[in-house]
């Protein structure tokens, strides 16, 4: 559980070592799990089922299986609770092995068929696990809290120096994710690699070169879920915990000033981009996804230049090397592309944006030449007609569209062991005749009373059955239930998967 949503006014007082249960102490949800188990089913989803080894299709867990994961996701959240609420690991294990008890029933089965030992290594573990995530993550007491806790992050990212291009990108899909957190109410949300690579305005490819190489290795994103079928990945937004990136100062003249570059970034620090940056993360966020700003046209370098320049006008290139974190050579060229668009103006040395530069509309300067500006923008999409990517994000969507569609139908047919069907052509017409599944039972077996004749001998087969859903079950002499029986077992195996579910 990254974080908690729960009222801290519920918790009359701390553990102390003493006590012996203090049920009291803990939050209504908390005590109710403890006390009754899972009774709505939010820790089974995901725990009798989990992703094939062809990575496409999800199978099924079988029954111990399923309910061993679903105990343990109970008994995980139940030592975040106590974890939080400032208890011990003994007073967990009196939680958990108290026979009256249901949230514990899975440390008492490991108790039961592997010895008290067994079960209380296995306590330990989990104590162990949730102590590390509660310490490293934040109790949100509200919705209110939770946007605090993403503005102090917002402000963070802002004034985190981006170098190279890589950075840049990672900027841009760090404020991705932020916004899906921020629609989310917190800093666990829920988002597709395609979602995010649209929001961003970037290809899926950079995209996972960013996530493997910046995101993920400096703590700005963990990936506690991925996402299979219809479902997006689940993913928490934490404050980056590496220092900021630091050039060390040469120790006289006759060594050299080149330093390797930094190997996430393939940036070669200098002292002028290793100052703190200050840029406007929400305008870049409002920016990134059109098509004006795609690999072949103003690119992330303008996108970050126009956010620094909003965060602070009238700014000068020495000034836009350390806030937009950004080398000097291409602050030039790029303040070049700006001025042909009429977006950016300069009075002596300092910088500012046009009237209407976020909308995309540029203007002649007051103060100078004319023939400074080529064209004034009239636009994001006339600046993306001009650099010849227009349409990137629209072609971009459509790809995505048809991957999902493509994705879903294996799915199905994994799901359904489909072989590929026989295309006839009937009087001109294309007929699809879909190729019969193994289990299911043809209409010249069926017998009265759900009975099976065998084909060869057209006599009724004593060992099969029809199922109520038209399929076949061996009845073999190991197995002395009868078909009512089974029928009822299958009927009981249903419903217990679908509420769990």
């Amino acid at each position: 559980m990254p974080h908690s949503t729960y009222q801290t006014g519920s918790l009359r007082r701390p553990f102390h070592p003493g006590e012996r249960l203090g049920l009291h102490q803990l939050p209504t949800a908390a005590a109710d799990l403890i006390l009754l188990g899972d009774l709505t089913g939010r820790y089974a989803a995901g725990s009798y089922s989990k992703l094939a080894s062809n990575r496409q299709s999800v199978s099924l867990r079988g029954n111990r299986q399923g309910a061993a994961e679903h105990g343990h996701r109970i008994t995980a959240a139940i030592a975040c609770h106590v974890a939080r609420a400032g208890g011990t690991v003994d007073q967990l294990t009196q939680l958990l092995l108290h026979p009256e008890h249901e949230g514990g029933r899975h440390a008492r089965n490991i108790a039961l068929r592997s010895g008290q030992s067994r079960a209380l290594a296995y306590i330990g573990r989990v104590w162990a696990s949730a102590s590390a995530a509660v310490s490293s993550t934040t109790v949100l007491e509200s919705r209110h809290h939770a946007y605090e806790v993403l503005a102090a992050l917002r402000d963070r990212i802002e004034t985190t120096p981006w170098l190279g291009e890589r950075g840049r990108t990672a900027l841009r899909v760090l404020r991705a994710h932020l916004n899906f957190a921020e629609i989310a109410g917190g800093l666990l949300h829920h988002a597709s690699e395609r979602q995010t690579a649209e929001e961003a305005g970037i290809s899926r490819t950079t995209l996972r070169v960013v996530y493997e190489t910046v995101l993920k290795p400096r703590g700005w994103l963990r990936r506690l879920r991925v996402g299979h079928g219809r479902e997006g990945s689940t993913w928490y937004l934490a404050e980056s915990k590496a220092d900021r990136h630091s050039v060390p100062a040469p120790q006289s003249r006759f060594r050299t000033t080149q330093y390797p570059p930094d190997l996430a970034l393939e940036e070669w620090p200098t002292s002028e981009t290793a100052t703190t940056a200050d840029v406007d993360s929400t305008v870049i966020g409002q920016l990134m996804g059109h098509d004006a700003f795609a690999h072949h046209g103003l690119g992330s370098a303008a996108l970050v230049i126009i956010g620094a320049l909003h965060a602070r006008p009238a700014q000068t290139v020495g000034d836009l090397v350390g806030s937009s974190s950004v080398s000097r050579a291409t602050i030039y060229r790029t303040l070049r592309r700006l001025v042909d668009h009429g977006l950016v103006h300069h009075v002596g040395e300092t910088w500012t944006l046009a009237p209407r530069a976020l909308e995309g509309f540029g203007d002649y300067p007051p103060e100078a030449a004319a023939e400074e500006v080529a064209e004034p923008a009239r636009g994001w999409d006339a600046v993306a007609t001009w650099h010849g990517t227009a349409g990137v994000t629209s072609r971009r969507k459509a790809v995505h569209a048809a991957e999902r569609a493509a994705y879903q139908q294996a799915l199905e047919r994994l799901s359904e062991h489909r072989s590929k069907a026989v295309v006839l052509v009937h009087d001109g017409h294309q007929v699809l005749v879909p190729a019969p599944r193994p289990d299911e039972v043809p209409a010249a077996w069926y017998a009265p009373d759900g009975c099976v004749l065998d084909p060869v001998t057209g006599r009724v087969s004593p060992d099969w059955r029809i199922a109520t859903d038209g399929r076949l079950i061996l009845i073999t002499p190991a197995d002395q239930r009868s078909y009512d029986e089974l029928a009822a077992a299958h009927a009981e195996a249903r419903s217990e998967w679908e509420s769990a579910a």
